[in-house]
């Protein structure tokens, strides 16, 4: 028997407990969609936020996209209705100002106080969280961003808690 033949059940073990320590890990850091909540759950969000945003869930579509750095969530006109653009802008404004203040009353209105994520980043201190608005041709975005992985890792549960409550009406893209 030469020596690669003796090696070689070695070699094969150490491959195999390699892919076994590896895997998990590859696991856990692959991003996830998050289940839909049940569709009672997202018929009371639906309603509840049709109270807090001005715009049509029917007339527009929202993406939350997580990124590096945290992420960003964007309103959009599905048939650029100028009316619609305009109540996306004013609500993504005053968004803007009541999350940089930490006052996040609005999702909790939505989707209740125990939102995943949103204790964290109301609670940021100054410099962790920043919201930043932005002006869209069909409507506009705010884009979320810390330097703290604490404070993304925030982020990226509140826009899956988002994305899972509003079901239909919210993507990833």
């Amino acid at each position: 028997m030469t020596a690669l033949q003796q090696c070689r059940p070695r070699l094969a073990i150490v491959a195999a407990l390699a892919i076994a320590c590896v895997c998990p890990a590859l696991l856990a850091s692959a991003p996830q969609t998050p289940s839909p909540a049940d569709a009672q759950r997202q018929q009371q969000v639906r309603e509840n936020g049709s109270k807090v945003m001005p715009f049509s869930l029917d007339q527009t579509r929202h993406t939350f996209e997580k990124n590096a750095t945290g992420g960003v969530q964007r309103v959009r006109a599905s048939n650029a209705d100028a009316g619609q653009v305009a109540m996306i802008r004013s609500h993504l404004h005053s968004i803007e100002k009541s999350f940089s203040a930490r006052d996040f009353s609005a999702p909790a209105h939505i989707h209740g106080a125990d939102m995943p994520g949103m204790a964290e980043m109301k609670a940021a201190k100054p410099g962790e969280l920043t919201v930043a608005y932005h002006d869209l041709d069909d409507g506009a975005e705010l884009d979320y961003g810390s330097h703290s992985p604490a404070m993304i890792a925030a982020i990226h549960r509140w826009f899956d808690a988002q994305l899972a409550d509003h079901g239909a009406d919210a993507t990833d893209h």
